[in-house]
Formats: C-alpha cells, structure tokens, sequence
C-alpha cells in the first residue's frame, strides 16, 4: 500500500558514535524523501563526527575512524540535512526515542534551528512492537518476506523501514493511511522535549518527569526556585531540552507584561 501523504516525509536512519544523545555524534545518515505525488528522492552521508568512534561502535555498523576521517562534519553537512527535511513530516525505526532526539541536537549543535512543533512523527517500531514485538532485521523478513542485507547500513535500515511501513498498512486494516494518526499510534507518550525530561499532564501544563521536582509543573518551580532554570542550562542536559523550558520560561515572562 502506497502512503497518503499531505507533505512529503522523510525516513532516515542514523549511525552514530553511541547511543547517548547528548555526547554521542552521528557518523552516518541516510535519508529517504517521499512526496505526495509518489516521487522519492534519497541522500546518504558519511560523516566525521570530530570524536572517536568506539570499537563498539564500528563494529556494528562498520564505520571506522579512517573510514570518516576525510568526511564533512555534520556542522558543514546541517544546512543540506535540513534542507531536505524542513518540510516534512519525520519517520524511522526507534526514531521517537533515539534518531529524532540526536538529530535535534546535532542540528542545535550546528546553530541550525529545529523543532517538531509543524510536523508529525511515525516511528515504525513501535507498530511492529505493538503487533508483533520483533527487530528490525525480523520485521523485514515477517512483513516484506526478504533477509536485510547489510543491516546497520544507514541506508539498508532507512530503506527497509519505508517498506516495512507501508506493507504494516497493508497488514493492518484498522492503522489508518494517514501521517498524523500513525503519529498518534506511535506515540508513547506526551513528551515535551524528545529525551522526556519534560511532559504533559492531562490539562496540557508542563511538568517535571525527574529529580526532586519530579511532578512538579515547570512555571511553579521556575516560580518557587528561579535558579533551577539555570542550573539547567548550565548542567549536561539534552540542548533541545535547554530550548523548550527557555521557550516556557520566556513565555512566563511574556504572560506577565
């Protein structure tokens, strides 16, 4: 089954130096753009991520130091990147919670601005673990019926997560042929910012989900204890999280003049 699309969307895959999104750096991205009209457009980067790569790391995906040693860093490579996906809804394999959460940062970290707030997510994933609980390589072989060859190849995982979503739509009757609700559907929770440091109640305030103010909404601590803003910001802190409570705190501010 084809998608129903009213933007373009782009899946893309990321390999990385780890899996930590505030330290770790990506070392290569693929990118597959789908538009309305059918049309698709692919881009694959190798990247130096200007740190080490972990033996750990390359030997799951490959990648090596010498094999980035000579490629553009992600800053040079950010205006492309977010050239293709400024305009689109997002989609990939455990995106939600790892590939979307380290492309923000990298994106931040290059002073390229990014946010969600105009587009939807489809993380492929959480379907298949919803209806089936497998891996990728698994979900390739059970819904498109082929072995995925080089698997933690950035390109071979964006290109089988494409396939495997549209044959879920075909296996699915009840997953609708729309962005925003399979958004919804993968969705796990209400988060705030990408890494869940911040998320909704059920009255759409945001609220602490750690430490001692856990719980607690965000405009009644920056209230109670001012300093708590800027300790964050000067702490280790994902920087998307860092943007939205200074979009709060600003807010606040606003509210008040």
């Amino acid at each position: 089954m084809e998608l129903k699309l009213n933007r373009p969307i782009c899946f893309f895959d990321l390999e990385t130096t780890g899996t930590d999104i505030t330290k770790d750096r990506i070392v290569e991205i693929a990118i597959i753009k789908v538009y309305p009209n059918g049309n698709k457009e692919s881009k694959t980067w190798l990247v130096n991520p200007t740190i080490p790569i972990p033996y750990q790391a390359t030997a799951i995906h490959g990648i090596s130091n010498e094999k980035v040693a000579n490629e553009p860093t992600f800053s040079e490579l950010a205006p492309m990147v977010h050239s293709m996906i400024k305009d689109s809804d997002l989609a990939g394999f455990n995106s939600d919670r790892f590939d979307i959460p380290l492309l923000a940062e990298e994106l931040l970290r290059a002073e390229v601005d990014f946010d969600m707030k105009n587009r939807v997510s489809v993380d492929v994933q959480t379907i298949f673990h919803k209806k089936e609980e497998r891996t990728l390589g698994a979900a390739f072989k059970f819904y498109c019926g082929e072995s995925l060859e080089n698997a933690h190849s950035a390109e071979a995982d964006t290109h089988a997560t494409y396939e495997i979503l549209k044959a879920q739509l075909d296996r699915y009757p009840d997953l609708e042929n729309d962005m925003k609700s399979l958004s919804e559907f993968t969705t796990r929770k209400k988060s705030v910012d990408f890494a869940g440091f911040i998320a909704f109640n059920e009255d759409g305030q945001e609220f602490f989900t750690f430490g001692k103010h856990k719980g607690a909404l965000v405009e009644d601590v920056f209230d109670r204890e001012p300093g708590y803003f800027g300790w964050i910001q000067n702490a280790d802190f994902p920087l998307y999280t860092k943007k939205v409570l200074t979009a709060i705190k600003l807010r606040k501010l606003n509210t008040k003049q």
